[in-house]
């Protein structure tokens, strides 16, 4: 995974939770529900109205999508990424990012993509 994708990520996530409302569809972000099927959640959070796709980079193997307001994103892992497949979520709450997810392959893969996800919290320039 690119440092600098999933760093931009992170750090806009907190700003855009401050920022100012976009007109809305008037849904709450879906939650995770790990007894869904990897594919059946993957549906049903890329159909949400209003979702926002980050441009895909062909060099990582996951998707990253974000809810109209910014305060809710997920991350949705493709074949070849570790711990394929995965589902993680980040919402915004308060001045912190909490990060949730669905382990539905590897554990040791996804435990290393969080363990990512997580120290980049901390990473500064």
């Amino acid at each position: 995974m690119r440092a600098a994708a999933a760093l931009a990520l992170l750090l806009t996530l907190p700003l855009c939770a401050c920022a100012p409302k976009p007109a809305s569809h008037g849904l709450e972000p879906l939650g995770l529900d790990c007894a869904q099927p990897f594919e059946v959640q993957a549906r049903r959070i890329t159909a949400q109205p209003g979702l926002r796709a980050a441009p895909k980079d062909p060099a990582e193997p996951y998707r990253y999508f974000s809810s109209e307001d910014g305060a809710t994103s997920w991350l949705i892992t493709e074949p070849g990424a570790p711990g394929h497949p995965a589902i993680m979520m980040q919402k915004a709450v308060g001045h912190e990012v909490k990060t949730t997810g669905c382990p539905y392959g590897d554990r040791a893969g996804y435990a290393q993509l969080l363990g990512y996800l997580e120290g980049l919290k901390s990473w500064h320039r």
